[in-house]
């Protein structure tokens, strides 16, 4: 046996693992030692993927035109008796009571579409696709790509209290699905097709490129790596040009022109955001706590829709402009035509009716619902501010505007989302750093209060784990030599196997690893064998160690990444790898094991749990 010094020698771990065994990623010579890959730049994948996200960008585009025509369409026939596409709203309606009934009608058709045609076109798209993503290697079914928008017109032609932004979120990301299913691609490349497609579909409805990526990168890819960065804003660009195409380039709200605000004012919107944040949180749980009513009604689920029409229907009764996508809504409320009282009552309604509607599982969005909310509390907020303070200079049209990004930082946690979206929809640059200061206070208080978001409630609530934080991999930054240079305890190849089994018998120093490299009589590593292998091999009289050997040796060079490392062992299905040097790939010069991938992260709880002195604290009197 060749026992150096044992004094920094690591525990090793169990035998060899019952993991799926993978071809070999380094060299293919029979006898070569088997290392992993070194992490290189981008291969011309990206190329192909980011065509291919272009291709459904476009047709995302001509999907979000379809389904506008679509909602007009029904909206004409529901409330006007007409055949037209012309977008209309249907708050002008003269149907009189019959308004109780439309809602009603329409859920009826949006229930059966969902049990006879597909259960995942309930709900406002978004958590459905991460759904899909976290659990389903980003599969969404065909079927969707056609129910999904197709029930969603139905429901928002109908009064429906929806944006039409959801279901061509979700569309969209169906598409991008569809592609990923149908070519030979992986799962990571059919994420980014599915993400492309969503960003696709968002960028199309609002022309808002920018912030349908940071959508795409905090709601549906959980990362953020040019692979995947780079398809996702080509497809999002590519979209907004097919939505320029149509109908232009002007913002999706026109909003007057805003001064910037004095400290006063600023303060004021970032208190204002944290009080909207509270909000936020009020109305994620208000939905599922409706939500959980309607689980416990003792009928099918195809008939809650119906019932929450009624809501729909009743409401808009009193208040018409709650029915239907309100687009126009939203730009009164940002634009100071639509304020104070009339805002606040207005925003109740709203939300009264979109939160049991969304809540019994028909089919519809949230943002457009959410910015109509937020506008209107901030709105009101505003001129309450105005009328109390008015030397603060407060802006009303400001304060909108911060409300309605604020409600949406607060209930989906996409930040930076919310921030460029509000941004980007009205181009009003002075309204920035409002914006900024208020989404960013929404965002804290709804972290402190709420768990999980509007987005990740129902995933949880089915045994999802969401990712909701982004951070440096720690072994992605760490060497193998800075866990795994350390003697090393070996078994000469040439030595019997009866020899190996005395020597782990007598239980001295090293016998208790589970994994030994073996070497030959000029050091060269042959391979690696366990304990139980050495334990368990036939008593075959002058059997040498080296017949033990099985495969040429999984490796890993002392300048690769854990990360590499923790790949290379799972691709093996070993539990602990030799470490050698680039320029001798047969010398040992330590060894690594999976728990020295777990000590790795030792310095990551330190860095994140252990508070270090301050600059006050107490000091050595200095010598005289």
């Amino acid at each position: 046996m060749k026992k150096p010094d044992l004094t920094s020698v690591s525990e090793g771990i169990g035998g060899r693992e019952t993991l799926p065994v993978a071809p070999s990623l380094g060299p293919t010579l029979e006898n070569e030692p088997r290392a992993p890959l070194t992490q290189g730049p981008m291969d011309g994948r990206v190329v192909l993927i980011s065509g291919l996200c272009i291709l459904i960008a476009i047709a995302a585009g001509l999907v979000a035109r379809l389904l506008g025509a679509l909602i007009a369409l029904i909206t004409n026939l529901a409330f006007y008796s007409r055949l037209s596409l012309h977008e209309v709203s249907p708050a002008e309606h003269a149907r009189g009571l019959w308004v109780l009934v439309i809602p009603v009608l329409g859920a009826l058709v949006v229930g059966v579409m969902a049990r006879y045609g597909s259960k995942a076109i309930r709900g406002h798209g978004i958590p459905e696709a991460m759904e899909q993503v976290l659990l389903n290697r980003s599969r969404i079914p065909l079927r969707v790509t056609f129910l999904k928008p197709l029930s969603a017109a139905v429901a928002i032609g109908t009064g429906g209290p929806f944006g039409a932004e959801g279901p061509i979120i979700a569309t969209g990301g169906a598409l991008g699905s569809f592609f990923g299913q149908v070519l030979r691609v992986t799962a990571d490349e059919r994420k980014v097709l599915l993400a492309a497609g969503a960003g696709a579909g968002m960028a199309a409805t609002f022309g808002a490129p920018v912030s349908a990526v940071l959508l795409a990168i905090e709601l549906l890819l959980f990362e953020f790596r040019p692979r995947s960065v780079i398809p996702v804003a080509l497809a999002t660009s590519t979209a907004t040009a097919v939505r320029m195409a149509f109908i232009g380039g002007a913002p999706a709200f026109n909003m007057p022109d805003v001064a910037a605000p004095g400290g006063g004012a600023l303060a004021f919107y970032i208190g204002m955001g944290a009080l909207i944040g509270v909000a936020s949180v009020i109305a994620t749980r208000a939905v599922y706590r409706i939500e959980d009513a309607f689980e416990k009604l003792p009928i099918h689920w195809m008939w809650w829709p119906a019932l929450g029409a009624l809501a729909v229907g009743g409401v808009g009764y009193f208040e018409p402009r709650t029915l239907g996508v309100g687009y126009t809504n939203i730009e009164a409320i940002i634009s100071g035509h639509l304020v104070g009282t009339a805002a606040l009552v207005f925003c109740l309604l709203k939300f009264t009716s979109w939160s049991i509607a969304l809540g019994s599982g028909t089919s519809g969005g949230t943002l457009a619902p959410l910015f109509t909310i937020g506008g209107g509390l901030g709105s009101a907020l505003g001129a309450l501010a105005v009328w109390w303070v008015p030397g603060l200079g407060v802006d009303v049209r400001i304060a909108a505007l911060v409300g309605m990004a604020a409600i949406f930082a607060g209930a989906s946690r996409a930040l930076l989302a919310s921030v460029v979206f509000a941004f980007e929809t009205t181009r009003q640059p002075m309204g920035l750093l409002p914006l900024l200061g208020g989404c960013a206070a929404a965002y804290l208080v709804s972290s402190l209060l709420m768990r999980h978001s509007i987005m990740t409630e129902k995933l949880v609530r089915r045994g999802a784990r969401v990712p909701f934080e982004y951070s440096a991999d720690v072994l992605a930054n760490t060497l193998v030599s800075a866990q795994g240079l350390r003697p090393v305890v070996t078994l000469a190849a040439d030595d019997t196997v009866a020899m190996a089994r005395e020597w782990l018998a007598r239980g001295g120093e090293g016998t208790r690893h589970q994994g030994f490299p073996v070497v030959d009589g000029a050091g060269r590593l042959v391979g690696v064998i366990t304990r139980r292998e050495v334990l368990e091999a036939e008593p075959v009289e002058g059997r040498r160690v080296r017949e033990l050997v099985r495969m040429p040796p999984a490796v890993v060079f002392a300048d690769s990444t854990l990360r590499e490392a923790a790949d290379h062992m799972v691709r093996e299905g070993v539990g602990r790898l030799p470490v050698v040097k680039r320029e001798a790939p047969w010398t040992v010069v330590g060894i690594l094991t999976r728990s020295d991938l777990l000590s790795a992260h030792r310095r990551r709880l330190e860095e994140a749990h252990h508070a270090e002195p301050g600059l006050a604290r107490p000091r050595s009197p200095m010598p005289s």
